[in-house]
């Protein structure tokens, strides 16, 4: 037995929160804090761009958050510049065009890398292309509805986003079909992993997840909404047939295979013994950068939590300036890109790096 031998289940990687994301300008960010100091706190981040984070940093594991603008220009006007003096319209010709983009909150938080879905799968598939023996990329899909308008009613003028409903939820699955082609074969979907079976779930727990080895070069996506959303992109779609996205569904249930779980815990071992795929974060609101403190991090990483998401697999770089900053970081041992899981592995390559 090699490596590559090992199930997609049986190896643990690193993530990021927010991949995509750029830091407001600083005006932007002043203003967040004299409006909400909490949430501007919490804010206090950002990620260079995806290439960097594959190449540099060993990310095997993203986040795209997505709104929907089926007309084109729901997000051309950034309102909050009024505020700061920034011109209001942003001349950016992309934002006019129909189709899902990718920010983190509109008007305020609009700062990215990647102006479109497609923008950012894009990216992925051609830094895949250029390294085709790559462990599998995850890469979690957020489907947003909230903006300034409807968090808080009393406010007017602010972009109203739309709802996921359907067809929006359907334009997800074409958008990854027109960048990775419509035959997904550089795609791990529910239905290669259910094959003939009724139930995906009682496949995942039968190991029934591909291996290592004929997973290289590819991705496969999540979607991080529960709930409503998640119901709906699930109707009508037995155990996820013909969809292109895993759902953090309640095991169970014919769809479960991927579980969401964001804090870390010692029962996530015990969906990780059954076959799940866990994604968990190891730090949140940039409280343990500041604090330093370690013990959600080293729980996330013993837990088996197949995905362990962080802001920080680089420590913030105002720790040598700034007493409010911490040397916290979140990294495999010996910075590997990959390890055996250390719960659902074999036990065979204990301390050697799976890349």
């Amino acid at each position: 037995m090699n490596s590559n031998d090992l199930k997609l289940n049986q190896i643990q990687v690193i993530g990021s929160h927010n991949s995509y994301r750029i830091h407001p300008v600083q005006d932007m960010f002043n203003l967040m804090t004299g409006l909400n100091p909490e949430l501007a706190t919490e804010l206090d981040y950002g990620h260079p761009s995806f290439d960097v984070q594959f190449s540099q940093h060993g990310i095997r594991q993203i986040e795209i958050d997505i709104y929907y603008d089926p007309e084109g220009g729901l997000f051309y006007y950034q309102r909050g510049n009024l505020f700061i003096g920034l011109p209001v319209a942003s001349g950016i010709e992309e934002l006019m065009e129909p189709g899902l983009k990718v920010l983190h909150f509109p008007d305020i938080d609009y700062r990215t890398h990647y102006l479109t879905f497609i923008d950012a799968l894009t990216a992925v598939k051609t830094w895949s292309d250029a390294n085709p023996n790559h462990i599998p990329i995850f890469i979690l899909v957020d489907a947003k509805e909230e903006g300034l308008a409807n968090v808080y009613p009393s406010l007017s003028g602010f972009t109203k986003p739309l709802p996921f409903d359907q067809d929006a939820l359907d334009a997800i699955d074409a958008d990854i079909r027109s960048v990775f082609g419509n035959d997904l074969n550089k795609v791990i979907t529910p239905d290669d992993v259910r094959g003939t079976n009724e139930s995906l779930e009682a496949v995942i727990l039968d190991g029934g997840w591909p291996t290592i080895g004929e997973s290289r070069g590819k991705v496969f996506f999540g979607l991080d909404n529960g709930g409503a959303i998640r119901d709906e992109y699930v109707a009508d779609h037995p155990a996820l047939e013909g969809r292109v996205l895993f759902t953090s569904s309640d095991p169970g249930t014919p769809e479960a295979a991927f579980l969401k779980l964001n804090t870390p815990a010692e029962s996530i071992a015990d969906y990780v013994t059954q076959g799940y795929i866990v994604r968990t974060r190891a730090d949140a609101d940039t409280e343990e950068a500041r604090t330093g403190d370690t013990g959600p991090r080293d729980l996330a990483l013993s837990s088996g939590a197949q995905f362990v998401s962080t802001d920080y697999y680089v420590a913030d770089a105002r720790h040598d300036t700034s007493d409010g900053w911490t040397d916290y970081s979140v990294a495999l041992p010996d910075n590997m890109i990959a390890r055996e899981n250390p719960i659902s592995g074999t036990g065979k390559f204990k301390g050697q790096e799976i890349e």
